[in-house]
């Protein structure tokens, strides 16, 4: 019996855009979520059919059944600005705490995830918007994502 060790190349892949990925992941973000984060950041915008050299910025949507995200992107195919909403994610276990500490005897009914990026902006939005209900009461809360009443 022969065999033959062969060593391949490391192969990293990265994104055109692994600013935009760096500043709006979170790993305790909802799974549907990263995806189409990611799908967004990997778009190869000069291979689409909505490329063409005489336009400065494409816009271009991108759904899910829990959300959308409409995205700017510059010729170069680099993300200039996205707005992005999503309905009834997984919270954050830090947004969930703090909701159940603070309302110990609601539930939560609904929730939106907003999230505003700008590429020149340091600061990525990210909010949390929460429907609680308790018997016949209804209150709606906003908090960031590290669990911060706003």
């Amino acid at each position: 019996m022969y065999s033959q060790i062969t060593q391949l190349p490391e192969v990293v892949i990265t994104a055109v855009n692994y600013k935009y990925l760096n500043a709006v992941e979170n790993e305790d973000t909802d799974l549907s979520v990263q995806m189409l984060q990611e799908h967004v950041a990997m778009y190869d915008l000069k291979n689409s059919d909505l490329y063409g050299d005489e336009y400065d910025t494409y816009t271009v949507s991108f759904y899910i059944p829990d959300g959308k995200i409409l995205a700017a992107y510059d010729k170069n195919g680099e993300i200039i600005r996205t707005i992005e909403r999503f309905q009834n994610v997984k919270l954050p276990k830090d947004v969930r705490n703090a909701v159940y500490k603070r309302f110990p005897n609601w539930s939560l009914e609904k929730d939106v995830y907003l999230v505003n990026y700008h590429k020149n902006n340091e600061k990525v939005s990210k909010q949390y918007k929460v429907k609680l209900k308790n018997g016949k009461k209804v209150m709606r809360v906003k908090l960031a994502e590290d669990g911060n009443f706003l």
